[in-house]
């Protein structure tokens, strides 16, 4: 692989990690009531629907932006084990047994990006670079 590839394959892999924690945050606000219903038919408390909007938006966002790169992938790798583990478990269900498997492997992705940092072109290059203290 060149220099050049591995310098900025960060933002493609970020918008790509990212765009469906973005996407499900936002569908989320659409239907409400049935992802309320939804989670608390699997025992989570409806109370978490508003902050697992935000948590998704949110770091969707600063992934893709490259801000709190590590942390927010670590976050998201571990958001993700914990959701394939609370709604993804039904293995005799080829469906959900492959859901579980996609979680499982969007958190290594995650570690990997986690590991690697946001790249050249991320905020957190920017402000390292201004600030090289």
């Amino acid at each position: 692989m060149s220099d050049r590839f591995a310098r900025y394959a960060g933002l493609p892999s970020r918008v790509l990690m990212a765009t469906i924690f973005l996407l499900s945050g936002l569908a989320k606000l659409g239907a409400m009531d049935q992802t309320r219903g939804y989670m608390e038919a699997m025992g989570v408390p409806g109370a978490l629907l508003v902050p697992t909007i935000m948590f998704e938006v949110g770091a969707g966002l600063l992934l893709i932006a490259g801000l709190g790169t590590r942390y927010v992938a670590l976050a998201l790798a571990g958001f993700t084990l914990v959701t394939a583990m609370v709604f993804h478990t039904d293995f005799a269900n080829q469906i959900e047994m492959l859901m579980f498997l996609k979680n499982v492997a969007m958190a290594g992705g995650f570690l990997a990006i986690a590991a690697q940092g946001g790249g050249q072109l991320s905020l957190d290059r920017m402000f390292a670079a201004r600030n090289p203290a």
